[in-house]
C-alpha cells in the first residue's frame, strides 16, 4: 500500500479503546502500530500461556494418581479426553467474545476464569474422590483451551497480512509453551516429593498476575466487531472446513500427544511417574518453540508447501514409532515421539498462516485490490479462525480416545499410531489436491485477458 504524504495521528483512546487502526498502512505501522501491536502480543501470550497450562493440567495430575486413587489407565485417558473436548468446544464462543467485550477486557475475563478449575482441583485432589468428580474438574480445565481462540482472533486484528505468519506463530507458540511448562513444574514437584496441591498452588497467583497485567497494559480495537454475515460466510466456505481438517493433523496431534505422552510411557513401558515426567515435557517444549519457525517459513515459502512436506515427515516419524512400539524399544519410541511433536508444532505455524492467505487469494480472485482485498481477507479469516481452532482441538480428543481403545483392545498404543499414520497420508493428499495442484491450462477460446477475472490460485498461500 502506498503511504500517505503525512503520517497518521496516533490512535485515540477512551478507556484503552483504539479508535483508528490500519496496520496495512506502512507509515501508520512504522510510526505507531508496531509498538502497540507488539505490546498487546506480549501480554496476550502471557495469558494464553497460562491458559494452555491449566488446560493440560490433568496430563500432569494423572501422573500423581497412583493405585490408591482406584483408576484404570482407561479412566485416566477418559479424564484427559474430557478436558480436551471442553477446550475445543469453548473455542467457538471465545472467538466471538473479543468483539463483544474488547480484546483487553476479554483477556482479563478469560484469565480470571482459570481460577475455577485450579481452585476446584485443589479442593478435591486426594484419594477417595470419585471418578465423576475428577471428570468434572477436568472438564472445568477445558476453559483454558478457549484462550487460544480469543487470543488468536485478537492478535490477528493487530498485525498486517505480511506479518501475520510471524505474529500468529509467536502468539500460538508462546501459548503452546504452557504445556511443557506445567509438565516441568510437575516434574519439579514430583522430584521434590510434593503433592498435586503444591502444583496447583503455584499457578493460582500467576493467574491473578496475568489478569491484572492484561487490565493495565492491553488495548481493544473499536473496529473489531462480530460480523454475523462473515461468520455465516466462513461456515459456508469449504476452505474453512478443509483447513479445520488439516489443523486436526497438526494442532490436534500436538495437544492430543501432550495429554497422552506421559500416560503412554507409564502404561506401555512401565515408567514411574518421575521417569515419565523427566521425558514428557521435551516434546511439547520443542513443538511449541518451533511453531513460530513454521509461521516464518510459511511467510517465506508458502504455508501449503511447508504443510505438505511436514505431513510427509510426520508420517515417517509415526512409522518409526510403530516399529519401536512393536519391538518394545523405549529409546527409539521416545526419540521418534519427540520428533513427531516437533513436526506437529512446525505444522501448526504453517497451517495457521495459510488461513489469511487463502481468503486474501479469494479476494484477489474477486477482482479486489489493496485495502479492499486486505479487509475482505481479514473479515473472513478472522471469522473462520475460531471454527478451525475448535475443530482442530477436537483432534486431541480423537487421539486420546484412540489410545484408550488401542490399550483396551491390543494392550499397547500401536493400533492408534497405525490410524494416525493413515490420517496423515490423507492430510497430505488433501493439501496437495486443494492448494498445490496446478490449475488446468486455459482453453484457446477463453475470454480475452482484458475481460478475464483474476484466476483463483493458492500457490502462494
Amino acid at each position: 500500500m502506498t503511504a500517505p504524504s503525512t503520517a497518521p495521528a496516533p490512535p485515540s483512546r477512551g478507556g484503552r479503546w483504539i479508535q483508528h487502526w490500519d496496520p496495512e498502512d506502512e507509515t501508520f505501522w512504522n510510526e505507531t502500530g508496531e509498538k502497540v501491536a507488539r505490546r498487546n502480543l506480549f501480554f496476550s501470550v502471557l495469558s494464553e500461556h497460562i491458559g494452555f497450562s491449566i488446560w493440560t493440567l490433568w496430563s500432569v495430575m494423572v501422573l500423581f494418581m497412583g493405585p490408591e486413587y482406584g483408576l484404570t489407565p482407561a479412566d485416566k485417558f477418559t479424564i484427559v479426553s474430557m478436558a480436551t473436548l471442553v477446550g475445543a468446544i469453548v473455542r467457538v464462543p471465545y472467538t466471538f467474545a473479543v468483539a463483544v467485550f474488547g480484546g483487553r477486557m476479554w483477556t482479563v475475563i478469560s484469565a480470571s476464569l482459570l481460577l475455577l478449575p485450579t481452585v476446584a482441583a485443589f479442593t478435591v485432589m486426594e484419594p477417595g474422590t470419585s471418578f465423576t468428580t475428577f471428570l468434572l474438574c477436568a472438564m472445568l480445565a477445558g476453559v483454558g483451551g478457549g484462550n487460544f481462540a480469543s487470543s488468536m482472533t485478537n492478535i490477528n486484528a493487530f498485525f498486517p497480512l505480511r506479518k501475520k505468519g510471524w505474529a500468529l506463530g509467536l502468539n500460538a507458540g508462546g501459548g503452546n509453551i504452557g504445556v511443557p511448562v506445567v509438565q516441568l513444574v510437575g516434574l519439579a514437584v514430583i522430584g521434590a516429593s510434593g503433592g498435586p496441591r503444591l502444583l496447583l498452588g503455584i499457578y493460582i497467583p500467576f493467574i491473578v498476575i496475568a489478569a491484572v497485567l492484561a487490565w493495565l497494559k492491553m488495548d481493544s480495537i473499536s473496529s473489531v466487531r462480530n460480523d454475523t454475515g462473515a461468520a455465516k460466510d466462513a461456515a459456508k466456505d469449504a476452505h474453512t472446513w478443509i483447513m479445520s481438517f488439516l489443523y486436526i493433523g497438526t494442532f490436534g496431534s500436538f495437544i492430543g500427544y501432550s495429554f497422552a505422552f506421559g500416560l503412554v510411557l507409564q502404561t506401555q513401558f512401565g515408567r514411574t511417574p518421575l521417569q515419565a515426567a523427566y521425558v514428557t515435557f521435551i516434546g511439547p517444549l520443542l513443538g511449541s518453540l518451533i511453531r513460530p519457525v513454521g509461521g516464518s517459513l510459511a511467510d517465506r515459502f508458502g504455508g501449503a508447501k511447508i504443510t505438505l512436506w511436514n505431513y510427509v515427515a510426520m508420517a515417517v516419524a509415526t512409522s518409526v514409532i510403530i516399529v519401536a512400539s512393536m519391538q518394545k524399544s523405549l529409546p527409539l519410541f521416545t526419540t521418534a515421539f519427540i520428533a513427531l511433536f516437533v513436526l506437529s508444532g512446525l505444522g501448526n505455524g504453517s497451517t495457521f498462516k495459510m488461513i489469511p492467505g487463502i481468503f486474501h487469494a479469494k479476494a484477489v480472485a474477486k477482482g479486489l485490490t489493496g485495502e479492499e482485498a486486505a479487509s475482505y481477507g481479514r473479515r473472513l479469516s478472522g471469522a473462520s479462525m475460531g471454527l478451525i481452532g475448535a475443530v482442530g482441538a477436537l483432534g486431541g480428543l480423537g487421539i486420546n480416545l484412540a489410545f484408550r481403545q488401542s490399550f483396551l483392545t491390543v494392550g499397547s498404543g500401536t493400533g492408534a499410531f497405525v490410524a494416525f499414520l493413515a490420517f496423515y497420508a490423507v492430510c497430505f493428499v488433501v493439501t496437495w489436491a486443494v492448494y498445490l495442484r496446478r490449475p488446468a491450462a486455459p482453453e484457446t477460446n477463453a475470454t480475452p485477458a482484458s475481460e478475464a477475472k483474476p484466476q483463483l490460485s493458492y500457490a502462494e498461500v
